[in-house]
């Protein structure tokens, strides 16, 4: 039977603190073989990393959330870069454009999106991208960047438009579905799931965040995200375990740091 990757949580927030040994377990019973916990201050990378040190098949990412973008201290590509060569980094980001809440100035945003762009491509890891009510900037910086070099990048929690997905795809890159598919005002992301590739699709939890049906309402952790696995299937029209193969596949196909073995370690 396949596995699932949980390939965006949080496992350092407080909200799992003192139970993550307890997560972990119950995300491999669930059939979750893998995941990673994303970074998103650069001022407290350190705990991020020591969770993914803590066990073989977690995984981290370094960066700043656009949210952010203006109280963190500003980074450049080469501090990025100096933090990624740690064997536990896979990805950069999160980061990218946040208009919806707007706890940061816009152009501070943009600057720390392309530091994060320079370092996934000087690095070749993925870029972990969050966009939300800001669908147009994103696709600019992201196809004026590719047009200076490309880079590996996924669109994670996709909650856009189908023009930001249809766009992304045009520039290879991957798009990333949570509970948010499951939820009933939700028909709209429905609709472009169907139409998204097999081949570019992977599933997360953005845990504490975002819990699926049937347990919204609830703390989201990585066990959940085979009720997003399964909504998911039902819109393609594949069986659990086939979509299970098919994004477990697209996520080694993308982090290539992260190795197969580790699968379930």
């Amino acid at each position: 039977m396949s596995l699932l990757v949980d390939s965006h949580c949080h496992l350092d927030f407080k909200d799992f603190e003192g139970e993550t040994d307890a997560v972990v377990a119950r995300a491999r019973e669930a059939g979750v073989g893998l995941m990673v916990t994303i970074g998103t201050k650069v001022t407290e990378f350190e705990k991020v990393l020591s969770v993914a040190e803590r066990y073989d098949n977690i995984f981290c990412t370094v960066g700043i959330h656009p949210h952010e973008a203006e109280s963190e201290p500003e980074v450049d590509a080469a501090r990025l870069i100096e933090l990624a060569r740690h064997p536990k980094v896979v990805g950069i980001g999160e980061t990218g454009l946040d208009y919806y809440y707007e706890h940061s100035p816009r152009e501070a945003q943009k600057r720390n999106f392309r530091a994060h762009i320079m370092a996934a491509r000087e690095t070749g890891l993925p870029l972990v991208i969050h966009t939300r009510d800001a669908d147009e900037d994103t696709a600019e910086i992201l196809k004026a960047e590719m047009g200076e070099g490309a880079f590996p990048a996924l669109l994670h929690c996709f909650s856009s438009g189908r023009a930001l997905a249809m766009q992304a795809l045009d520039l290879g890159l991957y798009i990333s579905l949570s509970g948010i598919l499951t939820f009933k005002s939700a028909e709209e992301l429905r609709d472009t799931a169907r139409d998204v590739p097999m081949e570019r699709l992977l599933v997360e939890t953005d845990s504490p965040y975002l819990a699926p049906v049937p347990k919204r309402g609830r703390r989201n952790e990585p066990s959940f995200v085979v009720h997003t696995a399964a909504k998911l299937a039902e819109l393609k029209g594949v069986s659990p375990d086939e979509l299970a193969g098919a994004t477990t596949e697209n996520f080694f196909r993308l982090f290539t740091k992260v190795p197969r073995e580790a699968l379930a370690a």
